[in-house]
């Protein structure tokens, strides 16, 4: 089997096979590349997110911790579906070929079997067992036990709820970049702003994370009558939230699509911004500015803004 790699956002991943195949479990390692600038040298160390399931909430409880160590390079190796025993002990012989000398990996665990927990505890690493931390506290408070099933977040047990955030990925897609006006009655919200100033990946985030029902339309130059709203937005301005964006950013970003053009120009891409603040003022219509956020960020500061409830599925 080959490894694919890409780049997301300034990571190379890749999906790597361990040595023995017949044990199924793969390797979803995350290389962070660069170093962060800072006034001495900075270090090297590994960290491992393990897992019996998806790996999902092991990586997202991982990465929140060893953020707060820019000084740190961190090679990042994802562990999912360590399910087996046979599985377990590769992954312990993995670990511990990491350390070097006293610089022991870090391991983030959520698995659940006992079995396989202990098998992993036995890696020469600093363990961070997310179960052994909360679950026994949590079982304490509500005087009742952990039903110690594998893979409970991430699952589709709960059909409806499963089918709720696919019908607004659908959503999402079908009403991008204003292809689909006639919908609008259906959206919890409508994203509008210029070209590439981040309205698809947010809505599509917001549908699959949240469920949520986002479109997205983009206001061009030729929106620009008075600042009023383009007619197939008016009804619904109650939905609208508005991204902006920093003129040298958007830039940036149009001329790895259309290098040297009228519309990756820095004067371009100034105008447009002004433009759309002035629809966004006029109009009274909530913005947030995009330069500096990720997708996430992004995402939920507008739930916050609007009062949208976020859906936990």
């Amino acid at each position: 089997m080959c490894g694919v790699i890409y780049s997301v956002w300034g990571h190379y991943s890749a999906v790597i096979p361990l040595a023995n195949s017949a044990t199924n479990l793969y390797i979803s390692a995350i290389h962070t590349s660069g170093l962060w600038e800072t006034d001495y040298m900075t270090t090297k160390r590994y960290a491992y997110f393990v897992s019996d399931g998806t790996g999902i909430t092991a990586e997202n409880v991982g990465r929140s911790l060893i953020t707060q160590f820019p000084a740190i390079e961190f090679e990042e190796l994802s562990l999912p579906y360590v399910d087996t025993p046979e599985k377990a002990y590769r992954a312990v012989a993995m670990i511990n070929e990491s350390k070097r000398g006293d610089e022991r990996p870090i391991v983030v665990s959520t698995i659940i079997s006992d079995e396989i927990r202990a098998i992993i505890q036995n890696a020469d690493a600093l363990m961070l067992d997310s179960f052994d931390a909360f679950l026994g506290p949590i079982e304490k408070e509500l005087s009742a036990l952990s039903n110690h099933e594998m893979g409970q977040t991430h699952n589709i047990a709960n059909e409806q709820k499963y089918q709720s955030r696919m019908d607004a990925v659908h959503y999402s897609l079908d009403n991008d970049d204003g292809a689909q006006i006639k919908n609008y009655a259906d959206a919890d919200i409508i994203l509008v702003g210029v070209s590439r100033c981040g309205k698809t990946p947010t809505c599509l985030y917001l549908a699959l994370q949240y469920g949520i029902k986002a479109a997205n339309y983009p206001i061009t130059e030729d929106d620009a009558d008075n600042f009023n709203l383009p007619r197939p937005l008016q009804a619904y301005r109650h939905k609208l939230f508005g991204l902006t964006i920093a003129p040298n950013r958007l830039a940036a970003i149009r001329h790895e699509r259309r290098p040297n053009s009228r519309y990756s120009s820095l004067r371009q891409c100034a105008d447009e911004v002004r433009m759309v603040e002035a629809i966004y003022r006029k109009h009274r219509i909530p913005s947030i500015n995009t330069t500096h956020h990720s997708v996430e960020e992004i995402s939920t500061r507008i739930l916050a803004e609007v009062g949208i409830k976020r859906k936990m599925l």
